[in-house]
Formats: structure tokens, sequence, C-alpha cells
């Protein structure tokens, strides 16, 4: 039974219900020795508890898109087959452009919100660069299917969950497509394909998106396997011009990283609450070590590199949590590098969905605009959350990291 299915939650609904029954009817009618009598009724009440906590927790998950499945609640799930040396660009010197076509077999993607505003569909992928076998769900604009665009190449944007976090989180909790899909066919937002791999891949701790040869090559599988069964299987624009990354929380972190790094596979990332040191998510592996959180801090690489790469960064964050994090690479940008920085006033939410939902369509517009895509609906100057650098100490500012608060929050 799927921990996520509907089954799942009316069984554990009518177990519930049942578990309040039935010490209303056997309480006083239990027979026996006295020994016997407290056993049962103290099996009855552990037996409510756990079905009220089981319901609850089924709730919470199906809400937040916390596990997938079994395996990931488990903590028994395993995506990485291998993870070899692929050196600093994460390619282990393949030339991508020789390497055969990645042919996908799609089928319709079950779970909330998988068949609103249109059907996702779900394809198992083997990354023959990274090592990474899983499974990842495309979404296709309105206008896709359509006469008049059976010719045009479209955008694309990646969507990152955060640790512990479902790749279904975003067409799910987020409702990114019944946002999206009226705003696309008024042309207000560009049709962009949408796209959401698995992020989780190996049992109980977050990868921190980082390359860690015998471990997980989880850089190279969100931004060289995926892209390529993308642009292999579906019309989609070359990288970079035309893609982008979003995420919220570990993902958003992993968003920037991504596009910093590697600015010849993305042009834009968006990063709602989160963080640039790594140590922002305790369980990433990519914390683990001074070296491995110096090669995936994006303000590090930002101010290290040679040449300021042609990327623009959109991010949204709480004092604490996100929001001195953007503000520090707002500092350190230099053409043709651009950073928009939002501030979320405390009382917008903390950091959970009610926080990351509203801004989707926000950031979209953002994003039509820094993808390229000509839309006349959507100006420069609208920008409804404002921007501000206002109240930030140069000591809060000066790693690069949200505060201590902000970096033990997860999602």
């Amino acid at each position: 039974m799927s921990l996520t299915g509907t089954p799942f939650l009316y069984t554990a609904v009518a177990l519930t219900i049942v578990a309040l029954i039935l010490p209303l009817v056997l309480w006083s009618r239990i027979r026996g020795p006295r020994a016997v009598r407290v056993a049962g009724r103290a099996l009855m009440l552990l037996f409510a508890q756990a079905t009220a906590v089981t319901l609850v927790f089924v709730m919470v998950n199906n809400q937040n898109n916390l596990y997938d499945n079994w395996a990931d609640l488990l903590g028994t799930g395993n995506h990485v087959q291998q993870a070899a040396d692929l050196g600093k660009n994460g390619t282990g010197n393949i030339s991508l452009n020789r390497l055969p076509k990645v042919k996908q077999a799609f089928s319709p993607a079950n779970g909330p919100g998988m068949r609103s505003a249109g059907q996702v569909e779900v394809t198992q992928l083997k990354g023959r660069v990274s090592g990474v076998n899983a499974e990842v769900y495309v979404w296709t604009p309105p206008q896709y299917k359509e006469a008049a665009y059976r010719h045009k190449k479209f955008p694309v944007v990646e969507l990152l969950p955060g640790w512990p976090g479902s790749a279904k989180a975003w067409f799910g909790s987020m409702h990114v497509t019944q946002q999206l899909e009226p705003l696309m066919k008024s042309g207000r937002i560009a049709p962009f394909i949408l796209v959401a791999p698995r992020y989780n891949l190996l049992a109980g701790v977050d990868t921190g998106c980082a390359n860690i040869p015998g471990t997980v090559n989880a850089d190279t599988w969100l931004s060289v396997d995926v892209p390529k069964m993308v642009t292999d299987n579906f019309r989609a624009q070359p990288a970079p011009k035309g893609w982008g990354v979003a995420g919220y929380s570990a993902g958003a972190h992993c968003a920037v990283k991504l596009a910093v790094a590697h600015p010849d596979r993305y042009q834009a990332a968006v990063s709602m609450s989160g963080y640039n040191d790594p140590i922002g998510e305790r369980n990433s592996l990519a914390a683990q070590s001074v070296a491995l959180r110096e090669a995936n801090n994006p303000y590090l690489l930002l101010r290290k590199a040679a040449t300021p790469p042609p990327i623009a960064l959109y991010l949204s964050g709480e004092s604490g949590d996100g929001y001195q994090a953007g503000v520090a690479l707002e500092q350190i940008a230099k053409a043709p590098t651009s950073v928009h920085v939002v501030f979320l006033p405390r009382s917008d939410g903390g950091h959970t969905m009610a926080l990351w939902r509203p801004q989707v369509k926000t950031v979209f517009r953002w994003l039509t605009l820094e993808l390229g895509q000509n839309h006349p609906r959507i100006t420069k100057g609208s920008d409804p959350l404002g921007h501000s650098t206002g109240g930030s100490t140069h000591a809060e500012l000066a790693s690069g990291t949200a505060s201590r608060a902000g970096a033990t929050r997860k999602r």
C-alpha cells in the first residue's frame, strides 16, 4: 500500500475510529484476573495513541510531501548505482554532445496535484554520467501540444524540494501547475516545461547537491543527466539560454549553487529561504568537511570566480532565514551577474509551504523576464514583494550564511 495513496489514508482514518470505539465498548467488559484487565485496557489505549499519531503523520506528510514512499520514510532507499570521480566540471571529461540520445518512456504520475492543470508524467532515468537511477517528473505547458507551437522550443525550470522532501512537492503542496497554467494561457507568464527530479538520493542524509566520489554525484544528476534527458525527449531550449532552477530550503541552496557553479547549464536560479554555507542543513553531506563546504558554497564560488558568470539570481527570505544569505550574494555580485533580494516579514509565515506557495507566481514572472521570454504584459518595474537590504550588519553578511537559528531549520 502506497505511503501517500488514498487507500492508506482511509485505512488510517478507519483504524483511528475503531481505536476510539474499542474502549467505549470493551472497557468494562474485559474479564479475567486484574493483571489481564489492566493489560487489555493498556493495549487499547496504546492502540488509540498509535493510530492517532499515524493519522496525523499521514495527513502532514500528504500536505507537505516530505516522504514519497516507504523506502524514503524507513531510510532504506538508495538511488546511487555508482559514484565515479567526475572531476571539477562533473562530467568526467566526457563529451556530452557525443553521448547517444536518451529516449525515455513516460507514464501518468500518481499523487496529489499530478492531474490538476494537465497530467504530470514520470519516467525512471538511469543517469549515464552520474550513476544515479531515480524518477523524474515532467509537466508540459498548455501551448506544448497546440499546432501553432509545434515547432517551438520551450524554456525549462527544474524544481527542487527541501530535505526531507518529495520531487512531487512542487506539484502537490506548492500547487505550481494550478497557479501557473492560467497565467501561461493568458500570456502573463512564459510557457515553461517544469521538471522535478528526485532530490533525495541517499537514505537519511541530504546530498547537499554535491559530487562526492564514492558516495554520490548529485550535482551531475541534476545538472547533466536530467537536462540531457529533457532536451532529448521534449522540445526544450538548449542550455543555458532558457534554463532555470528553483528551490526552497535545502533545494534553494542547491538551485543557487548549481547556477553559480554551472553558468553554461543555467541562466537563472530562484532561492526561497535558502542558505549559502552547506552547514545550513546539518544533515547535508556537503557540510561534513571544510573542503566540501567551501566547494559547495555559492557565496565563495561567486567571490572566487575568475569571470563573473552571466546568471540572474532571485533570493527571498525572512531575517535569519534566507534574507542575509541573499544580501551577501548581492554585495559581491559583479555584472553580468545580477542578484535580486526580497525581504519577507515574519508575519508572512515561517519555514513552511505557507511562506513559499504564495511566491510561485511572482518568481515565475521574474523567470519569464530573466530567461529572455518576451511577454509585453510583464514589465521590469513590477515587483509586488519589493526589495530591501535594510537592517543587515556587516558581521551578519560577511560569511554569506543565514543566522544560526535559521540554519537549524529544514523542510
